[in-house]
């Protein structure tokens, strides 16, 4: 797959993330609004939080590989801002 192919196939996979916390919590804020049982609205929640993670983690990883592959890239980022970056995820 070319270069701008899987650039393209991971941002896809990352709008799909972000879509889909979107979705849920569109859910979470109706449950509240509606005076949903705490134990579904937290689950709900807990579904959007890791949905976010997992999009901010694919985020990072991207732009690491990036960072790897084309160093010089005005837009690379350094190890110590790649860091930061994982960390505030963490």
């Amino acid at each position: 797959m070319a270069p701008d192919d899987t650039r393209a196939a991971e941002q896809k996979k990352i709008l799909n993330r972000l879509r889909r916390a979107q979705g849920q919590l569109t859910a979470v804020i109706a449950a509240v609004e509606g005076g949903g049982n705490c134990r579904d609205v937290v689950t709900q929640l807990a579904a959007v939080s890791s949905a976010l993670d997992k999009a901010g983690f694919v985020i990072v990883s991207t732009a690491m590989r990036d960072c790897i592959e084309n160093p010089d890239d005005e837009n690379s980022l350094t190890v110590p801002e790649l860091e930061k970056l994982f960390l505030t995820l963490a």
